[in-house]
């Protein structure tokens, strides 16, 4: 039986420290795309855009974990929030590998990259992604279609309780889900980030503090999708081969939830003129006239780079 204490605790934590932290992420990326819009700033604004929508529908699994793990809402909301709940994680993945390929390019194509390097491109890449993520995602309403069919229907039960015939569609989808939507952008984002971190030591003239930063944007977003995307995707590998959905999945669910707080901390300390902005946004909105004074010598101590 499935603990609701812990799932409603680690729901609980997720919502109160990432929504205030991606609302100003949101925020200081907004700012500095309205100043010169870069396609990892797009992408990454497109990352907290994915976290809040994450966030937004959190309460909803909060009423069904203290409900005991019963759906006493609408039915038609639970089709609509699952969809929502996992097409975010899996548009979260996405969005990490494509930072991570803008970021290899930069370093091993510097000249050439830059010539071609368009926010358009940015745009049209999370175009695609919000896609990819959102029709894979949809055989959530394919499965509560044919849930509906069933005349004993268990409204109490959200997207949990399936039957052989909707295992049957569900199982093979999750395992594409696996090798598409996870082990292929870990294996692009430990490529890229292996490969960018070489080439960074490879060239002395490179600055020590843009080397240490390459190195901790590497073993965040390595540890995001190894920590809080990977065991739940492994689940679906066990579920196809077990022919059944594995009861404990909804733990390593957790680790996907808590992801939407690590994005923020991962862009903070990877970006120098993120910090930047965020000080200058905290100080905007706390009122204070010393922020110009701030900015400057933030300007001096990180001397920002193009991220």
């Amino acid at each position: 039986m499935l603990s609701w204490e812990l799932i409603l605790s680690v729901y609980i934590l997720t919502f109160l420290i990432g929504l205030p932290t991606n609302l100003l992420s949101l925020c200081a990326f907004s700012i500095k795309i309205h100043r010169k819009a870069t396609p990892t700033d797009i992408l990454l604004l497109n990352l907290t855009v994915s976290d809040l929508l994450f966030l937004l529908v959190l309460p909803l699994k909060m009423h069904e974990a203290a409900s005991h793990m019963r759906w006493h809402l609408p039915y038609f909301l639970c089709s609509v929030t699952s969809f929502l709940f996992f097409s975010t994680i899996y548009t979260s993945s996405l969005l990490l590998m494509a930072v991570s390929v803008d970021r290899y390019l930069g370093v091993a194509f510097p000249i050439r990259y830059k010539l071609l390097r368009k926010p358009l491109y940015a745009v049209a890449g999370s175009a695609v992604i919000w896609i990819v993520s959102s029709a894979n995602c949809s055989v959530v309403f394919v499965i509560e279609h044919l849930l509906s069919e069933n005349t004993t229907l268990n409204t109490e039960i959200c997207y949990e309780d399936f039957t052989s015939r909707q295992l049957e569609i569900l199982l093979p989808v999750r395992l594409s889900f696996f090798f598409v939507l996870c082990l292929f952008p870990l294996l692009t984002c430990t490529f890229c980030y292996l490969s960018c971190i070489y080439i960074l030591y490879t060239r002395p003239r490179i600055s020590r503090q843009k080397k240490q930063k390459a190195i901790g944007m590497a073993i965040g977003t390595l540890l995001v999708f190894v920590v809080c995307f990977l065991p739940y995707n492994l689940t679906h590998v066990v579920g196809y081969l077990q022919g059944t959905s594995p009861t404990w999945r909804y733990y390593t669910l957790l680790f996907s939830t808590f992801n939407t707080c690590l994005d923020p901390i991962i862009f903070f300390f990877s970006s120098s003129s993120f910090q930047l902005t965020i000080k200058d946004s905290i100080f905007k909105i706390l009122g204070r006239r010393g922020a110009a004074a701030v900015r400057g010598s933030c300007w001096k101590t990180f001397r920002p780079e193009s991220d």
